[in-house]
C-alpha cells in the first residue's frame, strides 16, 4: 500500500475522507502516492513530483453525487491516476471506464440506479427546494455555469460558448418557450454569471430563473437540454432527455448527447447504462455518512433522498409558538429545509401560514387559513429523560392532533386505519422490532438496578405509574385518571394477581409532582419498585396493566399481553384487552403493522452524529452507544434548574 502525500493544505479537512476511500484497484502501489486536487495547482505539483520521483499520482474531485449542502463534506470522491474527468484535453480514468462491457448484473444494476436517481430526485447538490414557480406547457431548458469554471475550458469552450448555446436553443426552438436557469453559485458564493439577467430577461419567449433551486424539476419538465459542460447534462440523460452539448463534458462523445464540437478519437459510441455505471458506480467512492467507513452508492443515493423528503415536508417559511429556549436549536434541525419564525403571541402569525406548536397546551385559535402543526417526543428518544433536558432524537409532527390525544383521530390514527403496511414495511418493522427487543431499547434508555420476578404461581402484572398532570392521561384517560385509582381497578379486576407497581421515573427522580393519595399505593399491590429498569421489568412480568403509559405498547412489542384503562395511541386495534374500548377504532392490526406505522411512519429522527435526518435502524444504533456510555448527565443549571423542581415539588407533596 501506498503512504499518501497531500500536496495541497486545502486538502486537510477531507485527508481523512481520501485515505478511507483512496483505492489500489487502479492505482499502482508504491512507497509513495501524490494527491493533488484535480487541476488545481495543488493536481500539477501532484503530477509532477510524481514524475519526478517515479512515483503514482491521484487527482482527487468531488464525485457527482457529492453532498446535501454545497459547503458540506462530500459523501463521494474520485480518484484519478491518468487525468481528470472534466479535462477533455487529456485521457481520464473515467474515459477508460465508460466503455468497458458490462455484465447483465452490471445492466441490471445502472437501470436500477437512474429509476432510484429519479425517484429520490436527486442531483449533485441537494438542499435547495425543487422550483415553485411557473413553468411553460413547452419549454427547452438552457444551462448557464459560473464565469470562470474549470470544467469550460478544460471541457474545450470558452466563455463566448454560452451566447453560442443561447442563440442556438431561440433559433432551433421558435415556438418553445426557452428557459434559462442561472447557476445557484451566482446567489451562494457571489459567483459571476456568463449572461446579463436583466438584458436576458427582455428578449421575447425566454424565461430566467435566477434563484437557487433544485434542478429537478426543470429537468423532469423540460422538452430538451442545453448545456456546455454543466453535470445537470449528466442528469439530463438520466431522466432521458435530449441532451445538446457546446462543450466536451465527460458525458458527451459517447454518442448520447448532440455535439457541437467535435469528438476527441479516444470516444466512441456507448449505452446510457455504460455511462451511468462508470460514473456513479466505477469511478468514484461513496463514504458512509453516518459510519464513516466506505459504502456503495446505494447507500448515499438512499440517504440523500431522505434528505431531500425530509427538508421539503413543509413550507419554506413557517412560524413556531409556544417553544422554550432550549427546544428552539432543536426545532431547526427536526424542520431542517425551512426558515423558522419564533413568535410569543398567537396574533403575529399572518393568515395563511403554517404554524408550528410543542404539545397540546397551546389552542388552535388562527384563522381557518393557518395550518397549524403539533410536535411532541417520539418514542425512541433519548438516553436519559425529557424531564432533565436531554437532548431527543425523535420528535413527532401531527397536522390532525397528537398521538396521546384520544378525543380525536391524530395523524398516527389515521395511518393505521386508512392505511396498509405492505410485506416490505412490516417486514422492516418486524427487523426494527426484534433488534429494539434483543438490546433492551426502550423511550428513554435509563440504567436500574436488575429486577428479579417474585417466586409465585400468581402472574405477575406490571403497572406502570404516570404523571398525573401528563397530557396523555387528561387526554386519553377519559374514565381514570389517578393512578392509585388504576391500582384499584386492577388489583378489582385480579385479585389473585401478584401487582408490581412502578411510579413514573421523573416522580422519583422528583421532577414532577407525585399522584394523588400516590404514598398508599402498598395498599392496593404486592411490590412496588423504583429503582429499576422497566424493560428488565418487562422480560419477567406475565402482564401489563396501564393507563395511556408507552409501556403498553414497549410489552406489546415484547408480545406480552396488555390490558387498556384508557385509550392510548397502541389500543383498539385488536391488540389489547381494552376496559373502556374507543368506538372509531374498529380495524384489526398486526403487532408488525403497528410497529411500522409508531415507529417508522409516524415520527421524524434526528442524528446525534451527523445533525441531520436519518432513520430508526440508526437510533437505534446511537441509542446504544449512547447507553453504553452512560446516560447524560446535566449541565450545573441545568442540576440546578432540577434540585429548585424537587424542592418545590417536595414542598407540594407536603
Amino acid at each position: 500500500m501506498s503512504q499518501l502525500v497531500f500536496t495541497s493544505n486545502g486538502m486537510r479537512h477531507i485527508e481523512n475522507t481520501v485515505k478511507r476511500l483512496f483505492d489500489h484497484q487502479f492505482m499502482p502501489d508504491g512507497d509513495i502516492t501524490y494527491v493533488g486536487w484535480g487541476r488545481k495547482k495543488s493536481g500539477e505539483r501532484a503530477m509532477q513530483e510524481a514524475q519526478k520521483n517515479q512515483s503514482p499520482f491521484a487527482l482527487v474531485e468531488d464525485g457527482f453525487l457529492r453532498c446535501v449542502k454545497r459547503d458540506d463534506l462530500p459523501l463521494s470522491l474520485v480518484f484519478d491516476d491518468k487525468g481528470i474527468y472534466y479535462d477533455a484535453k487529456n485521457p481520464s480514468r473515467l474515459e477508460t471506464l465508460i466503455p468497458a462491457v458490462l455484465n447483465q448484473a452490471q445492466i441490471n444494476r445502472a437501470e436500477l440506479l437512474a429509476k432510484a436517481w429519479m425517484k429520490l430526485r436527486l442531483s449533485k447538490y441537494n438542499e435547495a427546494r425543487e422550483y415553485e414557480g411557473d413553468l411553460p406547457e413547452k419549454y427547452v431548458l438552457v444551462l448557464d455555469q459560473t464565469f470562470g469554471d474549470s470544467s469550460i475550458e478544460s471541457g474545450l469552450a470558452t466563455a463566448e460558448s454560452f451566447q453560442q448555446m443561447l442563440d442556438a436553443a431561440i433559433d432551433e426552438n421558435p415556438n418553445t418557450a426557452i428557459v434559462l436557469k442561472i447557476h445557484p453559485d451566482i446567489y451562494t458564493k457571489n459567483k459571476k454569471a456568463h449572461f446579463q439577467v436583466d438584458t436576458i430577461a427582455k428578449l421575447d419567449n425566454v424565461i430566467v430563473i435566477a434563484e437557487n433551486c433544485h434542478p429537478v424539476k426543470l429537468i423532469e419538465q423540460s422538452e430538451k437540454v442545453y448545456t456546455v459542460t454543466s453535470q445537470v447534462g449528466f442528469e439530463a440523460l438520466i431522466w432521458g432527455k435530449p441532451v445538446r452539448c457546446f462543450g466536451m463534458p465527460f458525458y458527451a462523445g459517447w454518442g448520447l448527447t448532440e455535439d457541437e464540437l467535435n469528438v476527441p478519437a479516444r470516444r466512441s459510441n456507448v449505452t446510457l447504462n455504460q455511462l451511468i455505471h462508470a460514473a456513479l458506480v466505477a469511478y468514484p467512492r461513496y463514504i458512509d455518512p453516518e459510519a464513516g467507513l466506505a459504502c456503495e452508492v446505494e447507500r448515499v443515493m438512499g440517504y440523500l433522498g431522505l434528505q431531500r423528503k425530509m427538508r421539503q415536508r413543509f413550507p419554506k417559511h413557517v412560524y413556531a409558538l409556544g417553544f422554550s429556549r432550549w427546544k428552539k436549536p432543536l426545532l431547526q434541525s427536526f424542520l431542517s429545509g425551512s426558515d423558522i419564525t419564533f413568535v410569543k403571541k398567537s396574533k403575529a402569525i399572518p393568515k395563511g401560514a403554517t404554524v408550528v406548536l410543542w404539545g397540546n397546551k397551546t389552542p388552535c385559535k388562527f384563522p381557518e387559513t393557518v395550518k397549524c402543526f403539533r410536535i411532541e417526543d417520539g418514542f425512541l428518544r433519548s438516553a436519559g429523560l425529557g424531564a432533565e433536558l436531554i437532548k431527543p432524537l425523535s420528535w413527532v409532527i401531527d397536522q390532525d392532533g397528537l398521538y396521546y390525544d384520544a378525543s380525536k383521530a391524530s395523524s398516527l390514527e389515521i395511518i393505521l386505519r386508512d392505511h396498509d403496511a405492505d410485506e416490505h414495511s412490516r417486514q422492516r418493522a418486524k427487523d426494527l422490532r426484534e433488534r429494539i427487543v434483543a438490546l433492551g431499547i426502550s423511550k428513554y434508555n435509563l440504567s436500574g438496578n436488575a429486577w428479579k420476578k417474585p417466586v409465585t404461581d400468581k402472574p405477575v402484572i406490571l403497572v406502570p405509574g404516570q404523571v398525573e398532570s401528563d397530557l396523555s392521561i387528561a387526554f386519553g384517560s377519559a374514565e381514570i385518571k389517578q393512578n392509585i385509582a388504576l391500582l384499584r381497578a386492577v388489583r378489582e379486576t385480579r385479585p389473585n394477581a401478584y401487582i408490581v407497581y412502578k411510579p413514573h421515573p421523573d416522580v422519583v427522580a422528583g421532577l414532577r409532582k407525585a399522584g394523588a393519595q400516590e404514598d398508599s399505593a402498598k395498599r392496593w399491590c404486592d411490590d412496588i419498585v423504583t429503582d429499576s429498569d422497566a424493560v428488565n421489568m418487562l422480560s419477567q412480568v406475565d402482564e401489563v396493566h396501564t393507563l395511556t403509559s408507552l409501556i403498553g405498547f414497549e410489552a406489546l412489542m415484547r408480545e406480552i399481553p396488555v390490558t387498556c384503562y384508557g385509550n392510548p395511541f397502541y389500543a383498539g386495534w385488536g391488540l389489547t384487552s381494552d376496559i373502556f374500548p374507543l368506538d372509531r377504532r374498529t380495524k384489526a392490526v398486526d403487532l408488525d403493522a403497528l410497529v411500522y406505522a409508531v415507529l417508522i411512519a409516524y415520527p421524524t429522527y434526528v442524528s446525534n452524529t451527523t445533525n441531520l435526518f436519518t432513520t430508526p435502524e440508526r437510533i437505534v444504533d446511537e441509542l446504544i452507544e449512547w447507553k453504553e456510555k452512560g446516560v447524560s448527565t446535566m449541565p450545573l443549571m441545568r442540576r440546578v434548574k432540577r434540585g429548585f423542581m424537587k424542592l418545590v415539588n417536595a414542598v407540594r407533596n407536603v
